[in-house]
């Protein structure tokens, strides 16, 4: 029974629904912060989500004990965590706003470390060692995806690896989350898209993995029904709340599945980010239907309850079938929602996929796939992917 021994927390308060993001200013009071510094993308500042988040602040940094970085890249470097944290300490900031997608939340997590311990080397940090941040934050989400919000996990960029680093530590979850479904309704459709099929690839590689967590499970499969549903709506209709709020469920359910862990899928989509650049939610959307073909070819009836979960009815086919009417399934939805073009389109080439292969090897993603995998295997899935 060892191999079944795991620990179950979900710590963190989420407040949900329209509006509610005129409630962190009172928020952030219970939580004993006055000074907070707001971590963004520059990107974010001439959005509605972030007027809505001022406004919810105080109308202006003029005007208002808050402050901003917005120096946040689209696939966040260690710079930018030393910049945010050197922003909280001149400013004398007593908390941190998170906003943004996966990246800003990103930033907003790992900038307490650094204001914790400024000496800190992110590459050197260990999570068996003692540690909890005396900063208070909240993580606001403007997309619907990473569930950054939810995650003890923290992405970054390291300059001398040019390497995507895991930081995690069960202290880095935000105190409070506000999920509001306004801040997402100006999402593009592309970017909706994008975005939702990172917390589809969460939910169905977290599902997936044979690390032992039935409560990860059922929220996962449960995650893949609301995103199936929600997910072309909201990129059919920004506007449409109901669906955005639902991918927002969706988007965090799937930052709390992965606790258990991920998969190949992710093992192959770091590395695109980190030396390629694309887009973490592009690179899940161009990997994932040929990691879940090779490991059902593997692992027979691997993708069953998937598909059951996405409103198949496959209760009486064979494992066989039940694997390829899933993977057929989640394909043509990959096509509704716009992304059908191959890594090429993208600007990866073939001479790219060794440097790739190599990073994609090292990542511990792979290691809790339903089935192993080598790096000849990596590299003729890049292949695929092209």
């Amino acid at each position: 029974m060892k191999k079944n021994w795991a620990s179950f927390e979900y710590p963190t308060e989420i407040i949900f629904g329209n509006g509610r993001v005129c409630e962190l200013k009172k928020r952030l009071q219970d939580l004993g912060v006055s000074r907070p510094l707001v971590v963004t993308d520059s990107g974010l500042r001439n959005t509605e989500a972030f007027r809505l988040t001022s406004a919810a602040l105080g109308e202006s940094l003029m005007d208002s004990e808050w402050f901003l970085f917005a120096g946040v890249h689209s696939n966040p470097i260690e710079q930018d965590v030393k910049d945010a944290a050197e922003v909280f300490r001149s400013k004398q900031c007593d908390g941190i706003v998170a906003l943004g997608g996966g990246s800003a939340l990103d930033v907003g997590k790992a900038a307490r470390l650094l204001i914790a311990d400024p000496s800190l080397e992110l590459a050197d940090f260990d999570y068996r060692l003692p540690w909890e941040s005396p900063v208070p934050s909240v993580a606001i989400p403007t997309t619907a995806g990473t569930g950054s919000e939810l995650g003890r996990s923290s992405v970054i960029t390291l300059p001398n690896s040019h390497r995507k680093a895991l930081l995690f530590h069960p202290h880095l979850m935000p105190d409070l989350v506000i999920a509001d479904p306004e801040l997402t309704r100006g999402l593009p459709p592309k970017l909706t898209a994008a975005t939702g099929v990172d917390a589809l690839t969460h939910c169905i590689e977290s599902f997936t993995s044979p690390v032992f967590h039935p409560f990860c499970d059922g929220i996962a499969l449960e995650g893949i029904h609301l995103i199936v549903e929600a997910l072309p709506r909201a990129c059919r209709d920004g506007g449409d709340l109901e669906a955005r709020g639902m991918m927002l469920t969706a988007a965090s359910m799937g930052g709390i599945a992965f606790h258990k862990d991920l998969g190949a899928t992710h093992s192959l989509a770091h590395p695109l980010s980190a030396l390629c650049g694309l887009h973490h939610g592009t690179a899940n959307a161009l990997c994932l239907s040929h990691v879940m073909a090779f490991n059902a070819e593997r692992k027979p009836g691997t993708y069953r309850r998937v598909g059951i979960s996405c409103g198949l009815d496959l209760h009486r086919d064979s494992d066989v079938d039940a694997d390829h009417k899933t993977i057929e399934f989640i394909t043509g939805f990959l096509t509704e929602i716009g992304l059908t073009e191959g890594l090429r389109a993208y600007g990866v080439k073939e001479s790219d996929i060794e440097a790739l292969s190599q990073q994609a090897v090292e990542d511990s993603c792979h290691l809790t796939n339903p089935v192993p995998v080598s790096i000849d295997d990596l590299k003729a899935l890049y292949r695929k992917a092209l």
